[in-house]
């Protein structure tokens, strides 16, 4: 099963959504803005992409300057309750597959998790994608 963390308002996860249903996959949206995942969902999605908490922070468009999260002080738990608290902060989209879960920034690299990815991709933004890439 193919899972991912998406949210329509943002062209990456528009994109890696998009690529996923080219490839011939229908995936399990969830759209974490709505349903977060638990606090245990999110530990253990980290640990599936080998990241510590602070590189899956999203910065632009949320509240990471208030909250002042840039702190290097601020411990994995601390970054963690803030992301439970504003679910904004998750950066997006992420993907899980039987091949591996992944932050797909940029939305090509959830090629590498799908069975079948289409070999070519043009983005909203008209960039043209190659898989595998050229």
């Amino acid at each position: 099963m193919i899972v991912i963390y998406h949210n329509p308002a943002c062209g990456t996860s528009r994109n890696t959504l998009a690529m996923i249903e080219a490839s011939g996959e229908i995936p399990q949206v969830i759209h974490y803005l709505e349903t977060p995942p638990s606090r245990e969902r999110l530990l253990a999605l980290l640990a599936m992409m080998q990241l510590p908490p602070r590189a899956l922070l999203r910065q632009k468009g949320t509240p990471y300057d208030e909250l002042q999260l840039d702190d290097p002080t601020l411990s994995d738990d601390q970054l963690i309750d803030a992301m439970m608290a504003h679910p904004l902060l998750i950066n997006r989209p992420i993907v899980s597959t039987p091949k591996g879960t992944r932050l797909c920034r940029p939305s090509e690299q959830v090629l590498a998790l799908l069975d079948h990815p289409v070999a070519q991709f043009t983005k909203e933004d008209g960039e043209t994608v190659y898989y595998p890439p050229t």
